[in-house]
């Protein structure tokens, strides 16, 4: 969010407008506003396929905007000051000057970039989601219904900031502050949907920080840690949770109630449940569901599929219809049947 943050004291400063002070910030709005979007798209392959961030991997996202930012800075030092003042307020001013023709190709360049990262991140953090959304979703977790709720949510608010950083970037600076009523709109519109990203992320906060406060120093103890007392911690307390006192019962769970329990955070309980037991946390508890689904079906098979949902922990119907459809690949009537035909069998007279 500092990036975000740098974006609107800049534009602050110029639609104020205080144009004795802008000037010295200018190139810094170059570089933030080239940068925010590769930051984005970084930000959710984050969540998605890598690990954490290293400049050797990532650093290629932000190339172009660093050379053409560094560009655009390089045109502010050589141009004339008191010219440039004049032409960042008035785009017309000065078109004879070659130093301010230079700074004009480069803000075109400059905006044409802009618009070229917004569509790639949209479409990229859209194919991420698309594919590994249920990894995402081990941050933004809401397995209610068994839907990816929080991590779509996060990708329609990008291509709604992405939509509006069009509109906005189409029309330029110079077009908006002859406008009262485009900077009020903008404004409004970016603050909803950045407060709204930041909200989500927020709210996603370990249980016990203090838990992973082992020496950053030494990365091999660490490891060495994390994959012997504390998984095994952690694997006997999921243990406990969901086999003993069934948790999973509980239709509204989510993984921060799951970490409170443990008393570690997000990150390592996810972490077990994906290295450990090969599976998200929605797919996990749902594995619990389903066993127990298949306990109830034996003992009560007068129960309508609506009972079953209830006492089993799904959510709904329908939720309950998907996770067997994903475990199983069967309807529920099929797979309910092939329950109750093979015990009707073991029950029946011929059998006795």
């Amino acid at each position: 969010m500092l990036f975000p943050a740098a974006i609107y004291f800049t534009h602050f400063l110029y639609f104020a407008p205080l144009p004795a002070t802008y000037p010295y910030f200018d190139a810094i709005f170059a570089y933030t506003s080239l940068l925010g979007f590769p930051m984005y798209y970084v930000y959710f392959r984050l969540l998605t396929v890598d690990k954490k961030f290293s400049l050797k991997a990532h650093g290629k996202y932000f190339i172009v905007a660093i050379l053409v930012g560094t560009l655009y800075s390089v045109g502010v030092l050589l141009a004339p000051k008191a010219e440039y003042k004049v032409w960042l307020y008035n785009q017309t001013a000065y078109a004879d000057n070659p130093h301010i023709r230079f700074l004009a190709a480069m803000r075109i360049l400059g905006k044409i970039t802009y618009l070229v990262q917004v569509v790639m991140t949209v479409i990229g953090n859209h194919f991420l989601l698309k594919k590994y959304g249920a990894k995402a979703e081990q941050y933004y977790s809401d397995i209610q219904d068994g839907k990816n709720t929080n991590a779509r949510m996060l990708n329609y608010s990008m291509v709604a900031l992405g939509i509006a950083a069009f509109i906005f970037g189409t029309l330029g600076r110079y077009s908006i502050v002859q406008h009262n009523w485009y900077i009020y709109s903008g404004w409004s519109v970016f603050s909803i949907i950045l407060f709204y990203m930041g909200y989500m992320g927020f709210k996603q906060k370990p249980i016990n920080p203090t838990f992973d406060s082992m020496d950053a120093t030494d990365e091999q103890n660490q490891t060495f840690e994390f994959t012997t007392s504390v998984e095994q911690k952690i694997v006997h307390i999921l243990e406990v949770e969901f086999e003993q006192k069934k948790v999973y019962l509980n239709s509204k769970l989510n993984i921060m109630d799951v970490v409170e329990a443990v008393g570690t955070n997000r990150t390592y309980v996810s972490l077990v449940i994906n290295q450990k037991y090969n599976q998200n946390f929605c797919t996990f508890v749902n594995g619990y569901r389903i066993e127990e689904l298949r306990r109830v079906i034996i003992t009560n098979p007068e129960y309508t599929n609506e009972t079953l949902a209830q006492c089993c922990g799904f959510g709904s119907l329908n939720s309950m219809k998907r996770a067997i459809s994903f475990k199983t690949g069967l309807s529920m009537s099929d797979w309910r049947n092939q329950i109750i035909v093979p015990d009707n069998k073991l029950n029946s007279p011929l059998n006795q």
